[in-house]
């Protein structure tokens, strides 16, 4: 929201009049004093007090703020739903249109850029740091089961030739995925390797 400028005899009178003129309460203002104003001299050469004020964002407003403005730069329409956590700071995004693959990209790689860049614009100025987890048509869901059944399968391939086997390059995620899938596997063990983005999962025998 932009800002807008209100007079007043003082800072006080001034931000009240700013939360009628916006419907809320002054708690909820951002504002900033452009003139303090003054009494003058038995009243002669008296100055107004003027403030530029604006209604604070929230967390959600932010979100959908920025992404709003990244769908409407790619030129498409998506439904951005938000669920937040305030007690944990929290954020759930789920978006909803046509041809979400888009946004998905190869292996999520499109999806966890989003929700990247989306982390760093709505902490940047917050007082309090928010964890946003942005997904669609539960990709992240099915992407981590897709990934359980390859950790079993790797593990079993490992256990039958009795020879390592290193996975392809995985994000954070992935690889946290497979690592506890097989974390309680009695013949196997896993550790990472690399460097980003090339950082993989190696699944070996345990000695």
């Amino acid at each position: 929201m932009e800002y807008i400028e209100v007079s007043a005899k003082t800072v006080e009178d001034a931000l009240t009049e700013a939360s009628v003129k916006l419907g809320t309460t002054s708690d909820k203002l951002e504002y900033e004093i452009i003139e303090k104003g003054s009494t003058g001299f038995l009243g002669i050469g008296s100055k107004n007090a003027v403030i530029k004020v604006k209604v604070k964002n929230n967390i959600e407003d932010d979100i959908r703020e920025f992404l709003s403005k990244i769908f409407n730069a790619m030129d498409i329409e998506v439904e951005i739903i938000i669920k937040t956590d305030i007690d944990n700071n929290n954020v759930e995004v789920e978006l909803k249109g046509n041809d979400m693959g888009i946004l998905i990209g190869k292996r999520g790689q499109t999806l966890d850029s989003l929700q990247y860049l989306t982390n760093l614009a709505v902490n940047r100025n917050s007082e309090d740091y928010y964890k946003v987890k942005i997904d669609t048509e539960d990709y992240r869901k099915r992407r981590k089961e897709t990934l359980e059944n390859l950790a079993k399968n790797i593990a079993y391939k490992v256990k039958r030739t009795n020879r390592p086997v290193s996975l392809e390059p995985m994000n954070p995620f992935e690889r946290r995925v497979i690592h506890s899938a097989l974390q309680n596997d009695r013949f196997v063990t896993t550790h990472s390797e690399g460097e980003e983005p090339y950082r993989h999962v190696v699944v070996t025998l345990k000695k």
